[in-house]
């Protein structure tokens, strides 16, 4: 439930959160690795068949973890997680936005009326050597419309995330 703090800075509304889960086959701490390490997130995070690349990591409250991707087709696109808090191996909580190459927020670049930001909290639940990870998202400090669009959007975000998070359990898988 979101504070009232954080109602009135726009950050958390409860009717907006997209929430998704995943149970991977491997250990929690090798799961969080994978999102903090800058060689392993190059092996699953982005969009199906994009290249990433690590512009920067830096693992603390207000560090950043900027990132570019390429398509085969030559499109690039870069997006950035501003950190906001850190509990290893159990939790991240950021803020993602779409970005330009040098690391400042951009519109999404598809739609006018998408979130300039979202508030992610990612948490990570070990139980016999399996991991669920959860992803709660929403828009962060958004108007009305930026929130219904962001509803809006679920559907798809549940389908890249899903090929996403795929990418990750076929990396762990590997590197087991």
């Amino acid at each position: 439930m979101a504070t009232a703090e954080q109602k009135q800075e726009g950050q958390h509304r409860d009717s907006s959160d997209f929430v998704i889960t995943q149970t991977f086959d491997a250990p929690r701490e090798l799961v969080f690795q994978s999102w903090v390490e800058p060689e392993r997130l190059a092996q699953w995070w982005g969009p199906v068949g994009f290249e990433l690349s690590v512009l920067a990591l830096d693992l603390q409250p207000g560090g950043v973890f900027h990132y570019g991707m390429r398509a085969e087709n030559g499109y690039e696109m870069w997006g950035k997680f501003t950190y906001q808090s850190i509990e290893v191996p159990e939790r991240i909580v950021s803020i993602l936005s779409f970005a330009d190459k040098q690391g400042n927020p951009v519109q999404h670049p598809v739609s006018a009326t998408w979130p300039l930001e979202s508030f992610n909290t990612m948490t990570l639940t070990e139980e016999n050597g399996r991991t669920t990870m959860t992803l709660r998202s929403t828009p962060h400090k958004a108007t009305d419309e930026q929130h219904e669009t962001f509803k809006q959007g679920f559907e798809s975000m549940q389908q890249g995330f899903k090929a996403t998070f795929g990418q990750l359990a076929e990396y762990l898988a590997r590197v087991q």
